[in-house]
């Protein structure tokens, strides 16, 4: 496997969480995941105001926070870790066909310059219909969406053997007490990733939300 995307590898023997990596790469399901309802409230208005699309905005928002975490950068490969620089997002689209497809995309960008970007990319993963994900699969963070609903928990499709890729997920908002609130699942790989881990995501991702737009 050929790595694209820029990363280093991390000495095991320096690793603080090495007992840890040992203990939770064994097991058949070595995944940890919750679900959150995340306060988009502020951020819904700046879209409707701007006249934004919810699903790339948020998506934006979702990509930097997980990036903000270095954990959640971190993969297993060929039983060592290794970090990357930074990772873009799979995501899947929808078509006609009641089907979807995946497209990749690197936030890395401004987002004046990230969204007529995306759009595009959505447009040539629409046409090309692809369900593999090209190049470095192992630096995605892997995202989709049940816009239909509103969930209180959910479960993901995982490989087997496990791989070690985030997945976000997110479902349709609701209003609660004057606030809009959506839920927010992740998944990670318990061999990397721990509780303090995941809550800094949403940390990050509350950050995110609250400066989009200013």
């Amino acid at each position: 496997m050929e790595h694209q995307i820029a990363y280093k590898i991390i000495p095991l023997e320096s690793y603080p969480r090495l007992k840890h990596f040992e203990y939770f790469k064994e097991m058949a399901n070595p995944y940890v995941g919750v679900t959150v309802k995340v306060d988009i409230s502020e951020f819904l208005t700046i879209i409707r105001d701007k006249k934004l699309p919810f699903f790339l905005s948020f998506l934006y928002c979702v990509s930097n926070a997980a990036n903000s975490v270095a954990e959640l950068r971190q993969r297993i490969y060929k039983g060592s870790i290794i970090e990357y620089q930074r990772c873009p997002t799979s995501h899947t689209v929808a078509l006609e066909s009641h089907t979807y497809c995946y497209c990749k995309l690197d936030s890395n960008l401004a987002f004046d310059a990230y969204l007529p970007y995306a759009l595009q990319m959505q447009d040539r993963a629409k046409a090309e219909q692809c369900l593999e994900d090209e190049e470095d699969s192992l630096s995605l963070f892997f995202i989709s969406t049940l816009p239909w609903i509103t969930y209180e928990s959910f479960i993901q499709p995982t490989p087997n053997p496990a791989d070690s890729n985030p997945r976000i997920t997110w479902g349709r908002f609701i209003e609660q007490n004057g606030q809009f609130l959506m839920p927010v699942s992740i998944l990670c790989h318990h061999a990397l990733v721990d509780g303090l881990h995941l809550s800094q995501f949403y940390q990050n991702l509350e950050l995110e939300l609250r400066k989009f737009g200013k």
